[in-house]
């Protein structure tokens, strides 16, 4: 897979990146995102494919991507399909934090230390080209102003960010119900995506919190106020520095 056009996992951070604050709306929500954006970017790719409510591996051969190849390889090791809503509540340490990282060392955002408090080490990380957000916030904005059905990605992208809850971040307020309606509606149009955020959607309701096999409990308890409809409170402050570890997950 080239490097010329950004993942999904890639956009779906960008879009929710607070340019104001540096830092990310819903964060708790958002690694469930991040590990179902993978899932799509990997069917997108032809790598895997839906099985009913389960992932199925088609093409185990590596995309070039090093975090998606690392997602694609775990689904090939389970030898069978997995439950999207099993691998999306599974443990996903890091995930975000690997992406920030990911975003930094291609120049798309610069990391800025702090501390809050005075204290505690953070970190807030810019857009170095506000373009990029730019145009995959506007690929939406189109989507929900024109009515035309979207392309596969955009349409996915769509569906995960109503699932995380980013609807309330990016058209806030009473004017912004009905774009938010309209995003939540574009989950229909890619079936891949929509499997997905569903899935996500399940897991903040407790629908993937049974363990598997040998593995603790992946479900992971919804953000303040998060519900049904994906659109939990807005963000959390800043995000605490992690130092070399968090950067060496990124590899």
């Amino acid at each position: 897979m080239g490097r010329s056009r950004r993942t999904l996992p890639e956009e779906l951070l960008m879009l929710a990146l607070d340019p104001a604050t540096g830092t990310t709306a819903q964060p708790q929500s958002l690694d469930l995102g991040l590990a179902g954006a993978q899932l799509v970017e990997l069917a997108l790719a032809g790598r895997i494919a839906p099985d009913g409510d389960r992932i199925a591996v088609v093409v185990p051969r590596p995309t070039g991507d090093p975090t998606l190849d690392c997602a694609l390889e775990l689904l090939r090791r389970r030898g069978a399909p997995v439950r999207a809503v099993h691998w999306i509540g599974g443990p996903r340490l890091g995930l975000r934090q690997t992406y920030l990282s990911h975003l930094e060392r291609c120049g798309m955002v610069a990391a800025v230390p702090g501390q809050m408090c005075g204290v505690l080490p953070t970190t807030r990380y810019q857009a170095t080209d506000t373009t990029i957000s730019r145009e995959i916030r506007g690929r939406l904005d189109s989507a929900i102003r024109t009515g035309v059905p979207p392309d596969p990605r955009t349409a996915a992208l769509a569906a995960l960010a109503h699932a995380v809850g980013l609807g309330k971040h990016l058209y806030p307020g009473n004017e912004g119900r009905s774009s938010r309606s309209r995003l939540r509606d574009l989950i229909r149009h890619d079936p891949m995506g929509g499997l997905v955020a569903h899935a996500v959607m399940d897991v903040q309701n407790g629908a993937g919190a049974q363990p598997r096999r040998g593995q603790a409990p992946g479900g992971r308890p919804p953000g303040p106020g998060a519900g049904a409809t994906g659109e939990p409170a807005r963000g959390v402050p800043m995000q605490p520095h992690h130092g070399t570890m968090a950067r060496a997950a990124a590899h």
